[in-house]
């Protein structure tokens, strides 16, 4: 039996960059944190980077929060990093395992976890690109590792084996935790779930299915029916009966 979703022990973070909906979701105790990125931010109109993630944070205060840092550049990263960690207690900054060019960013996390901001490792689909940040991390101060599960299912192969043995891997670096990142369909929070994954990252459209979560088949299914006649019903549609030839 699905566990109802007030149940799940994995974390769930809100995905997104719009504001107000950031802001209630502070409010939501179900809601353990939150990230964002530049192209989420681009999507949502913002403009201006610090003054959109100082106003987040001029409310949330306490939750966990993910700024990424956006130049191509590792010696400039680096200057992003520690100004964006300065916001804030509760920031943590996302720092790519490459930049455009393929070059590993892992030199750079060490430095900046060894100075004591904490990290979240994202762009990652191979665990041997996690295998290869954890030890710098957890000789730190710790961080995050993002898998992004739904972008391997894009590429039509399953991510379930990555994101199991990433968890296994962890089980050693207690300091260091696991964000299932980019879901594609409800059904990947129980998966997140089941295996102990730490954290798991939701968009406002998936988190307002989540009670969803559990809920009897027969019940959907009689939903379902009464979505397509009601929908029918306020169309207005109608087939006319086929007059017969003289």
């Amino acid at each position: 039996m699905l566990p109802d979703f007030t149940a799940l022990k994995v974390k769930i973070f809100g995905d997104g960059a719009d504001l107000q909906t950031i802001l209630g979701l502070n409010a939501n105790p179900v809601i353990a944190g939150f990230t964002t990125n530049p192209t989420l931010m681009r999507k949502a109109g913002v403009e201006d980077y610090e003054s959109f993630a100082r106003s987040v944070l001029t409310v949330v205060k306490q939750k966990p929060i993910s700024f990424e840092v956006f130049s191509d550049d590792f010696e400039e990263m680096e200057k992003q990093a520690k100004e964006i960690a300065s916001w804030g207690a509760n920031v943590n900054v996302k720092i790519p395992i490459t930049n455009t060019q393929g070059k590993l960013s892992i030199p750079l996390i060490e430095r900046l976890s060894a100075g004591g901001i904490k990290v979240n490792v994202t762009a990652m689909t191979l665990f041997e690109q996690v295998a290869a940040v954890v030890p710098v991390l957890t000789k730190g101060c710790g961080g995050m590792v993002s898998v992004f599960a739904g972008r391997i299912a894009d590429s039509g192969r399953d991510p379930l084996p990555v994101m199991v043995k990433t968890m296994e891997l962890l089980g050693s670096h207690k300091t260091t935790e696991l964000i299932w990142a980019s879901p594609r369909e409800l059904y990947n929070v129980v998966q997140a779930d089941e295996i102990g994954c730490h954290i798991i990252t939701v968009t406002a459209d998936l988190l307002k299915k989540l009670p969803l979560i559990g809920g009897e088949l027969g019940k959907v299914s009689l939903d379902t029916v009464k979505m397509f006649y009601d929908d029918a019903q306020s169309a207005g549609y109608t087939i006319r009966p086929k007059v017969a030839a003289d």
